[in-house]
């Protein structure tokens, strides 16, 4: 029997998924970050070799196929060794808003890279720093993680490259890439080919090290909220997922690609249709600062969610927005805060499913295929109460994915990736 392991890696822990080739679930491994040590690269890589080797050996020994999925746009800058020269920028960082301003007179209005949070501005802003005359590789979470198994830099996919600028309609770097602008940083840019591709065998010595079998194979793969999305097996327009995870992700299946910046929305491709939507940067780590998960599951058992609650929030931890609101301004707002914890609760889950419903009627708003149903990935899947506040704001059926792990939909891409290079495509 062949095992397929899928590995990610997302804004508080990292989870390993090993399934066979029908998809039933054979090991399931998690880790939590240290809160001081989630920026550091070092963790990422203990978290990723500690969860391999915590696989049964009778499972381990026989994983034919890797995939990683990473947290959108986090993103390091590493020397010719593949060493990260600087701390990441994570998701949620914001780059500096001058080379923001200089894409604006280059880059077509409304494309995804036109936010301070994207890969690109990313990249121009690591330009200020010293270490940036040693740099040779721009890297994604999920490229470097998969680059300490398989040893090849200079690789990404063209998920986690879209907030790079890569198209992956004609699959290349647009014209606008020329510009004198982008002179310093284009060296630095990876070669980009499809989630799932076989990058390379396992090194020698990884294998070794993990006692993964010598022709394990690694590849290329994708951001967490689009692996939640293959989990969970929608493949119809209309279709959608909301990640209730540390943040807040929508993805709709539509058969318009959307690109809108202005609005933090953009469209990733999936076959022939177009996954669209935006993340927040709201949702389960504002909870999880105010409620421990004993408290959330039992004070959510009291909540009438057919009942309205009257408080207003924008429930952030730091000012800064991304979608439905693109402002890397915006204020949290968590007052009145009543006495009772309940209806604090409930006012906070209220807000929460009004901005998840307020994202959905932006992407019907700009041609998205209509709402038809919500599958829902991510700790908050499990909250009935917030289950059923949402499907009264969002008017559609609202249940839980059968899978929902991010994990899961990795390990679906490893196995999709064999079965690809089997049978000779190019997807």
């Amino acid at each position: 029997m062949q095992f397929y392991l899928g590995l990610d890696f997302g804004t508080s822990g990292a989870r390993a998924i090993a399934i066979d080739s029908q998809g039933t679930i054979h090991s399931e491994q998690s880790c939590t970050f240290d809160r001081d040590r989630v920026r550091q690269p070092a963790c990422w890589k203990q978290a990723l070799f500690e969860l391999i080797r915590s696989i049964p050996e009778n499972v381990r020994s026989q994983i034919c196929c890797i995939a990683i999925d990473g947290t959108s746009a986090t993103v390091l800058l590493c020397d010719p060794q593949g060493q990260p020269l600087l701390p990441p920028l994570m998701y949620d960082d914001s780059g500096d808003r001058t080379f923001l301003e200089q894409l604006h007179a280059v880059v077509p209005e409304g494309h995804c890279i036109l936010s301070a949070s994207s890969s690109l501005v990313k990249l121009l802003t690591f330009q200020s720093q010293r270490e940036f005359a040693n740099a040779r590789y721009f890297l994604h979470q999920a490229d470097w993680l998969a680059y300490l198994l398989h040893g090849q830099l200079g690789i990404s996919d063209y998920h986690n490259s879209l907030k790079l600028g890569y198209d992956p309609a004609t699959e290349s770097y647009p014209d606008w890439f020329a510009s004198p602008v982008l002179d310093n940083v284009r060296s630095l840019l990876p070669r980009i080919v499809p989630p799932g591709t076989i990058v390379g065998k396992i090194s020698a010595e990884v294998s070794s090290v993990l006692g993964l079998p010598e022709y394990c194979k690694i590849c290329a793969g994708t951001t967490d909220s689009i692996a939640a999305f293959l989990a969970s097996g929608m493949t119809r327009p209309g279709g959608a997922v909301t990640s209730l995870g540390s943040t807040l992700v929508l993805k709709l299946l539509s058969t318009h690609r959307i690109d809108r910046s202005e609005y933090g929305i953009y469209s990733h491709r999936l076959g022939p249709l177009w996954l669209v939507g935006g993340a927040s940067n709201t949702g389960g780590a504002v909870l999880n600062h105010f409620f421990s998960v004993r408290e959330l599951n039992e004070l959510s058992q009291r909540i009438n969610p057919e009942k309205a609650s009257s408080l207003q929030y924008y429930p952030l931890l730091k000012p800064g927005e991304r979608f439905p609101i693109n402002d890397p301004d915006l204020q949290p707002c968590l007052d009145p805060r009543p006495e009772d914890a309940i209806e604090f609760l409930h006012g906070l889950l209220e807000s929460l499913s009004r901005i998840e419903s307020e994202g959905y009627r932006l992407l019907q708003q700009f041609g998205a295929t209509p709402l038809q149903q919500v599958l829902t990935a991510g700790g908050g899947a499990k909250n009935e109460a917030w289950r059923s506040i949402r499907e009264r704001y969002l008017k559609v059926p609202v249940r839980s994915s059968i899978q929902e792990q991010a994990a899961y939909g990795t390990a679906q891409l490893a196995r999709q990736g064999i079965m690809v290079n089997s049978s000779g495509s190019t997807g």
